[in-house]
This record gives structure tokens, sequence and C-alpha cells, in this order.
């Protein structure tokens, strides 16, 4: 199952039923984990660890250093879940010792072509990073977020689950959960109704994050006005009070 012109470190730890292309190279500190098909010419570096059922396809380079001046060749981590597609010339980093120490991809993950996530992310499960979306370092993308072609995320942005990111969205603030934006710079256009829709919401919970999303973030109350508007809301749903939670905690400010 491997290829003869492909080259694996003596160090690395292979798992069983795994398929290695040609000329693809398997660095030192290694581990790769059953199931996993690597296309031709991908480049993993360690340390890394791969888990299951991950599909990479050419071109690609997993687990590089860090694009960071600071970083000094500390021997910092990526970690990568089961069965993600990653698509031709798509690029993870390492973390850095002035993060995390460690870039984390969760499960069941679409990255199209030409993504790019830096150092210290943190991508949860069945996100979808479309062609060419690029996260700068530090950023968080929660469960089932898409992010449209050529989105661009700033550094320690976060981006709520079940968030949608239009084609060539700019984002320089925190998108809340359960909303879409769009956009240079990134504006909010409301609630990701067909999304949640798809995934099984209800109508009376998409209607109650609809109504807590205006409240919140559109009207003209204080904080504290509509804290109190939407209080029997956070009460009734969780994802409700997910989304107050989101904005009242988020650092860089919400996308409005």
């Amino acid at each position: 199952m491997i290829h003869p012109t492909a080259l694996v470190d003596p160090t690395a730890r292979i798992g069983k039923n795994v398929s290695i292309g040609a000329y693809s190279i398997i660095g030192a500190d290694v581990s790769i984990g059953d199931d996993c098909w690597i296309g031709p010419h991908v480049v993993i570096s360690g340390p890394s660890r791969i888990g299951s059922g991950n599909r990479i396809y050419q071109f690609s380079s997993i687990g590089e250093a860090p694009q960071d001046l600071k970083y000094n060749g500390e021997p910092t981590l990526l970690e990568v879940g089961d069965r993600n597609v990653i698509r031709e010339y798509v690029t993870f980093n390492r973390g850095t010792v002035s993060g995390a120490g460690k870039t984390s991809i969760g499960n069941d993950n679409l990255f199209m072509a030409y993504v790019h996530v830096a150092h210290d992310c943190i991508v949860g499960d069945h996100a979808i990073l479309a062609n060419a979306a690029s996260l700068a370092g530090h950023v968080e993308v929660g469960d089932h977020a898409i992010l449209g072609g050529f989105t661009s995320v700033h550094q320690f942005t976060l981006i709520g689950q079940h968030s949608f990111c239009g084609l060539g969205t700019v984002v320089a603030q925190d998108i809340p959960p359960f909303t879409t934006a769009a956009g240079n710079r990134a504006r909010s256009a409301g609630i990701n109704k067909e999304g949640l829709k798809r995934r099984g919401f209800s109508a009376d919970l998409i209607r109650a994050l609809h109504k807590t999303f205006r409240t919140m973030l559109k009207s003209r109350l204080t904080r504290e006005q509509a804290l109190q508007e939407v209080q029997m809301l956070r009460a009734e749903y969780p994802q409700v009070d997910e989304l107050v939670q989101f904005i009242l905690d988020s650092k860089r400010g919400v996308t409005r």
C-alpha cells in the first residue's frame, strides 16, 4: 500500500490499511491512523498525529512549521481527527509555544483545494472550508460551520457553530453561532435558517434564534434591556443561551 517512490521516516507510525501515493514524504514523529488514503506528492511533517479514515489529496502540506517569526524550531504539534477530506494544495501548520502549542482539527470535515489553516487554530467537527478559505493563527471554527470560497479570517477570531460565511467574506470580528455573514468587512445577514432546517432544527427554535439575534444585535435596546427581553427564551432553548453567551463573551466584538 506504500508506493516504492514514497519516503517514510523509520520513526513514523503507520496504521493498518494505509495507502501512501507516489513521491509522498512522511516525516519523523508522524503517526497515521488506520484506513487513511494519502495521495501522491503529499508531505506530512512531524510532530503530527493523523487519525483514521482520512483522505489527503496530492500536493498538500500537512504539519509543517508555523509561519510565525517568533517560532524557533520548538517541537509543537498538529492533531487531525478522523474521516476528514483534505483536497489538493491544502496547508495545515503546527502550533506555537506562544499559543496552545497545538493546531487541532476535528472529525468529518471537508477542506477544499488551497485551504490554509495556520498555527494554533482549532477546527471542530463537520465543518466545510471551501476553496482557498484561509484561517490566520489562533482562529477557532465551531462544528458544522461553513466558510465560502476565498473567505479570510483574522487571527484570534471565533467562528460559531452552524454559522455560514459567504463567498469572499473578510472576517475581522467574531461570527456568532447559527448566523450568516458576508462582505468585506463581514456584515451579518441574520440567522442561518436554511442550514439549520437541513440539520433538523425545529421551526420554533429557529424563530427563537431569530428573535434573539434581532434583539441582541439589531435593536436599539441597551444590553441590559435586550438580556431581559430574551431571558425566557434563554431558559427554554440551550441554543439561544449559547448565542447570547457567545455575544457577551466576545473579546473582538461580533459581526453585526
